[in-house]
């Protein structure tokens, strides 16, 4: 079950959040496979849920079942602030060109879009659908979570319930296709978003009584949704299940004997829940999960860059189980939060490093695409693991380190790359992560100090974490 925290406020709320190479001299580097290519906000309450609003852009794959390595929004982001922070990061994102980002139609950042059946607020949402058309990016969108009325609560703008219990409640069964209408109404006013997830892990679908996930219950919903939006346009690409590939102690109840490592084991309740959503999906252009490198128990197993492991495993499982849909990650965690959902503990180099070994051990297994979780601030001068600095004042909206990972990632290891295997000195293969094409090797050291490293030929040093990118 997901262990990320929330925070409301000003009516929204967010979601607060290795290649391992073995002992030889020749580090393979894996080759993809099936996935090569075969205008102003409305504020207020309205009516017009069906207009197509602002300025569409025609995306480069917008029939593809991919868009590559971006970032999701959350509750603080660059569509606010200082003109100067958010032209700022505007104009970096726009010189890095076609990044992918992620938006939700309720909660992180957007307000209630449908507070009333059949009476929509989509200004927030149109904010920031607009940052993304401005900045460059592939629009893509998460269709969580539900307005009040569609699950027990009150209709209206003033009785919206921002509350964590409330968020992550699930439409009842009686609204299902309430959703779906919302899910097609949504589509019909971005007509350039062409890519869609459905939910976010599993949210309200947890059967207490049974002890496991509403599989079925997600499973109807989601084929309500898939075949609304095929029904607004039969290009549009629809993923899910965006399920919390959780794992634990191989030792614990619920693990698996479906999928162990040294990092654990899958939790027994996730693979039944994607079972089931596999074997009785109306459909699905790409397959979308989520998770962490740690167990539910925060343990890092063995150490935090073998952890990463796990997001390999994973993938070849899943992309196993569903004869090889490009697969997404909507989310990924390598670094455990504190009691507040907040991830500080480690130096950012260090968090740079950790990252960039499983985004490797993503792409190792099979992965197309990938949305980094950007925690921005609301204010300040630094952010903790963020891409950019707080743009509340004219001089933020800085790219920070993790910006030039995930940017740079996405322009070299975009879908349909051909990866290559480049050498590696025996001495230095239990010491570093690589990934290389023709054209670029990334190279990470996975220890606290300077070592001295032979890859691809070339002999240099590297610091402390250094995460670094050769030119072939």
């Amino acid at each position: 079950m997901a262990r990320h925290g929330w925070n409301s406020g000003a009516g929204r709320w967010r979601l607060t959040a290795l290649l391992g190479v073995g002992a030889a001299v020749v580090a393979l580097v894996v080759t993809l496979v099936g996935t090569l290519p075969g205008g102003g906000s409305t504020a207020g309450t309205t009516k017009d849920g069906d207009k197509v609003h602002g300025t569409p852009v025609t995306p480069s794959d917008g029939d593809k079942p991919y868009v590559g390595w971006g970032f999701t929004h959350t509750q603080f982001s660059a569509d606010e602030g200082s003109d100067a922070a958010t032209g700022r990061v505007e104009g970096l994102l726009t010189k890095t060109g076609d990044v992918p980002q992620d938006q939700a139609i309720m909660g992180w950042g957007a307000d209630n879009p449908e507070p009333v059946k059949g009476r929509y607020d989509f200004g927030a949402l149109d904010r920031r659908i607009d940052f993304i058309r401005r900045s460059g990016g592939t629009p893509v969108i998460t269709l969580c979570c539900s307005p009040d009325w569609m699950k027990g609560g009150k209709a209206g703008v003033d009785n919206t319930n921002w509350s964590q219990a409330a968020l992550e409640t699930a439409p009842t069964p009686d609204h299902y296709k309430d959703f779906a209408a919302l899910a097609a109404t949504v589509a019909k006013r971005y007509p350039d978003v062409t890519h869609f997830v459905v939910w976010n892990e599993f949210k309200g679908f947890w059967n207490d009584a049974k002890g496991r996930w509403d599989y079925e219950g997600y499973t109807e919903m989601y084929n309500l949704v898939y075949k609304a939006l095929k029904k607004v346009d039969p290009k549009i690409m629809v993923g899910g299940p965006y399920l919390d590939m959780d794992s634990v102690d191989p030792r614990d109840a619920d693990a698996s004997t479906a999928l162990t490592g040294t990092w654990g084991a899958l939790d027994q309740r996730v693979v039944d829940a994607f079972t089931y959503w596999n074997e009785h999906k109306a459909g699905a252009d790409f397959v979308v999960v989520d998770g962490s490198s740690y167990t539910r128990d925060d343990d890092l197993l063995p150490d935090e860059f073998g952890a990463t492991d796990k997001l390999t495993a994973v993938g070849e499982w899943v992309r196993r189980q569903t004869h090889d849909l490009p697969l997404w990650w909507a989310e990924y965690y390598v670094e455990p939060a504190d009691g507040n959902d907040d991830r500080k503990g480690w130096t950012e180099s260090h968090r740079v490093a950790v990252q960039a070994a499983g985004m490797i051990a993503m792409v190792k297994g099979g992965a197309d695409s990938g949305f980094y979780w950007n925690p921005e601030e609301e204010k300040g001068s630094g952010c903790a693991g963020c891409l950019w600095t707080p743009t509340d004042g004219a001089d933020g909206g800085r790219a920070l380190p993790m910006y030039g990972l995930v940017t740079r990632f996405g322009q070299e290891f975009a879908p349909g790359t051909r990866y290559e295997t480049v050498s590696v000195a025996a001495d230095d293969v239990p010491n570093v992560r690589v990934l290389a094409t023709a054209r670029t090797v990334l190279v990470v050291n996975t220890l606290d100090r300077t070592i001295s490293a032979k890859v691809d030929g070339k002999r240099f040093d590297m610091k402390a974490y250094e995460v670094r990118w050769l030119e072939r």
